[in-house]
């Protein structure tokens, strides 16, 4: 992997009265990329976030690297209204969606980077025929739908299998792993493979933003 680690604060488990706030706090903190968990009460059963939030971060004058996660069902008219809003990358599920390569199209239309969220039960066998189309894997190490969850250990042999599959590959992929992201698990998970890590309650849950970002880096190194 040719990319420094990158730390993805997920904002689900931040103080939404004081969104912005939390987030600048992160990203001053050492953070890189924010994490946005978009869920629909229909593909996964919790309601969360829309496009709304990440345009007023936006018109907010924030303009740190925002990594949109769709839990969603249909995805195609919110993932076009996210990337109006200001993101720059959207991964989706493909079970989510009736044309895997139409919703790719649609999303790098609208000048986004575009990643495939990969639940625990799915095989790394839909990635075969798009893998050269997208910028990044999704491993889901939970299932999604809920913070805060413990860390599924079958994942460390999923990243290493998509490592590999990504290594076959001349453009770059990240490799993004999400759920039970903590000081235990961060350390295995990075030697696995992976370069993208969502964390949320470990970080926003924390006294200090920036210690728990530090021990992050020591532990991926």
């Amino acid at each position: 992997m040719n990319s420094k680690a990158i730390i993805a604060p997920s904002i689900l488990s931040a103080n939404f009265a004081r969104l912005g706030e939390e987030i600048n706090s992160a990203m001053t903190a050492g953070a890189d990329w924010i994490h946005f968990d978009v869920m629909d009460n229909h593909y996964v059963p919790n309601l969360t976030i829309g496009p709304m939030v990440c345009k007023s971060l936006r018109d907010d004058g924030i303009k740190d690297f925002i990594d949109v996660h769709l839990m969603i069902q249909p995805v195609n008219d919110l993932a076009k209204s996210f990337a109006e809003a200001g993101a720059d990358l959207i991964s989706f599920h493909p079970e989510a969606v009736e044309n895997i390569n139409e919703t790719i199209e649609l999303i790098k239309s609208h000048g986004c980077k575009v990643g495939i969220a990969i639940n625990p039960d799915t095989s790394l066998s839909v990635l075969e025929d798009i893998i050269q189309d997208i910028d990044l894997i999704l491993l889901m190490s939970v299932y999604p739908g809920f913070g805060g969850q413990k860390f599924i250990e079958t994942t460390i042999d999923k990243i290493q299998d998509a490592k590999k599959l990504i290594e076959t590959q001349s453009h770059h992929i990240f490799l993004e792993v999400d759920g039970g992201i903590n000081h235990e698990t961060i350390g295995k998970v990075a030697a696995a493979g992976a370069n993208v890590f969502v964390a949320g309650s470990a970080i926003f849950g924390s006294a200090d933003y920036a210690e728990t970002i530090q021990d992050f880096r020591q532990k991926i190194s």
